[in-house]
Formats: structure tokens, sequence, C-alpha cells
């Protein structure tokens, strides 16, 4: 009687594991291919065809290691490891594709690159090319248990953000990548160069970044706060630009700019930066990103200067530097509204208008 017994899988030849686009696999990734501990260290010897990029990271080519295979080494020397055997991120396999195309993007658990590295991905002209960073750091959870070593630095955070995907890697958010290499960052011009870059760029809004900052605790450092000035200065400048355009670019009435309002002698109300006198509607842009107590008090302030205004009969419209960026026409349709309602309203106070 004759038995059919499966056999189990022939290893692949040690060098036809080089043969993919992206020559870099982790122990447990060799170990599925049926490469033992001994033949990894024997192929990883001095001179020989491997080396061993990171721990538990193989390099499956003698030469220097190439930007990208730097990258995806540091992401599988920081992913967590699969419960089914096979390495962080990356499937047993990962054949080339029909016409030489990059394999399908590995999804790498609870790693992503942040910092210098992270913005060099992003497009900052202001960041160092990847091939002249010595260090590449890695954003993990922080419970864990991984020590910088090699090309790796380790940062850790209690609540990873979302990654974003950039040419096949995971890359933190620009705030959280701009506020991991700031922490790293000594000279002032490099920290102001790279924060007006986010604005100016349209990476993010300034008051994101600040936001991550503050939540790194770097606002105690004075070049910081220098280059949150900048930061702040220069938001300002482009809310402002958007807006004029805006209120050209889809034909609203041309209103009274930056001016200040208060009652005929009377007390101050505030500064708005638009004001249509004949329909007692005032636009504010909100562009404040200072520390969190700073915050907090020129909220309340604000809240009070709306809600006067708006018991005076003046609407008040509250536009942010996101949504004129984002959704322009939008927000004209919203300061349209508020102009056309204002024949159905009571009138208003009047009020004396400053220019400012």
């Amino acid at each position: 009687m004759t038995h059919n017994i499966p056999l189990s899988p022939r290893p692949r030849p040690l060098h036809a594991l080089a043969d993919g686009r992206r020559r870099l696999m982790t122990a447990a990734q060799l170990r599925a291919h049926g490469v033992s501990a001994a033949e990894t260290s024997e192929q990883c010897r001095p001179g020989g065809p491997w080396q061993q990029l990171l721990p538990n990271v193989v390099l499956l080519h003698p030469g220097p290691p190439t930007s990208d295979e730097r990258l995806h080494a540091v992401l599988l020397y920081a992913a967590r490891e699969r419960t089914s055997g096979t390495a962080p991120g990356v499937p047993a396999s990962v054949p080339v594709q029909p016409g030489g195309e990059h394999p399908p993007v590995p999804a790498y658990a609870e790693a992503m690159i942040t910092g210098l590295a992270a913005l060099t991905l992003h497009g900052f002209s202001a960041a160092p090319p990847l091939s002249a960073l010595e260090l590449i750091d890695v954003l993990v959870p922080r419970l864990r248990r991984l020590r910088t070593t090699g090309c790796a630095r380790v940062v850790r955070t209690t609540a990873l953000p979302t990654a974003v995907e950039l040419t096949g890697v995971p890359v933190a958010p620009v705030a959280r990548a701009l506020a991991d290499a700031v922490a790293e960052l000594t000279d002032p011009g490099t920290v102001r160069r790279l924060l007006t870059e986010a604005v100016r760029g349209g990476h993010c809004e300034p008051a994101a970044v600040v936001r991550e900052l503050n939540r790194a605790r770097l606002l105690s450092r004075p070049h910081v706060v220098d280059a949150v000035d900048s930061l702040v200065a220069e938001g300002r400048a482009l809310a402002e630009q958007r807006l004029y355009r805006m209120v050209r670019e889809y034909a609203l009435p041309e209103p009274v700019w930056n001016v200040g309002l208060r009652l005929p002698g009377g007390p101050h109300l505030g500064v708005v930066d638009a004001f249509w006198p004949e329909q007692a509607v005032a636009l504010e842009l909100d562009t404040r990103a200072h520390r969190q107590q700073e915050d907090d008090a020129a909220r309340a302030e604000h809240t009070r200067k709306r809600e006067h205004l708006e018991r005076l009969g003046i609407t008040v419209v509250h536009l942010t530097p996101r949504k004129l960026r984002d959704c322009p026409e939008h927000e004209a349709a919203v300061v349209r509204t508020a102009l056309m309602a204002a024949g159905d309203r009571e009138p208003a106070a009047y009020v004396v208008v400053l220019p400012r």
C-alpha cells in the first residue's frame, strides 16, 4: 500500500535569496527559508557575501547599503515581530513583480520613520539627503524593548500617530517628524529653516507644529522659541494672503482690512481682520499658535470679544488658515451667506472703525 507523504518545501539556494529588489531579511525570515543561525553567521563572516546591518537584520550583499536599504533595515529592526514566525512587516518571500516593478509595500507593525529622515522623505529642501544621515530616527511605542544601535535611533511615544506612506516607507506626519528632528538639533538656523519650510511649503499649519513642540517640551529652549516666533509670523502672512485672494477670486464685496472697532466714546471692542460696515459683518483669522497656557488665555479673550460684538448685532465669521487653504470656495460661501443675511437682522449698534 502506497501512502502519499507530503514533502517539506525545499529551501531556496542561498544565492537565490538575494535576487529580490530589496535584499534584506531578518533572522526569522531566513529561518523560514530554511537558513539556520549557523549558516547565517557563516555568510556574515568578515569578507563574506552577507552582512549583519542591525541586530537580526541581514543585508544579502557585501557592499554598502543604499539609502532605501538603510530605511527598511531600521524598520525591520524596530517593527514588532509577527507571531507566525515570519519577519516583522515582510512576507516570507518578496518576489519581483512582472515588468521589474517593486513588490507590494510591507506593513511594518508599530514602527515608522521620523525626524530628519522623515522630513527628507516629505520633500524638505532644508533637510539633508538620506545618504548624509548617520542615524535614522524610528518612532515606536514607549513600552517597546528596543535600544538605539547602528544606524537606528529609537524614538519613543505614548501614542503612535497615523503614518503617511512615502516611497513605500511608513513616515511620521510632518508636525511630529519636525518635533523629533528639533529635539536633536542645536543650530538655531537649521531649526528656523525647517519650521519656516513646513509652513511656507504648505506641509502643515503653525498650530500643529507648535502643539507637537509643546507636547515634546521643547518650547523651553530659547532657539526653538525664536524659531516659533518666526513660524507664527510666516503662518500669519500666508493666511492673510489666502484671505485677500479668497475675497477677490470669489467676488466678495471689498471690506476694510485689519481694523479696530470701538463704541463711540466707549471702550475698544477689539481688532478684526476684515469688516463690512454696511452689513455689520466682521471676520477673524485664528492664527494663534503659542504655548498651551497662552493659547487658553487667548481663546478666552477671543470668546469674550466675539460675544460682545454679537450682542451689539455684529456677525463674527471665524476662519482658520487650514480651511482657507483647503476649501476657500466653501469659506467664501460662508462669508457671502453672512453678508446676505444682514438685511434680515435688526440693525447693529453704531461702531467706530479705526485703522490699525
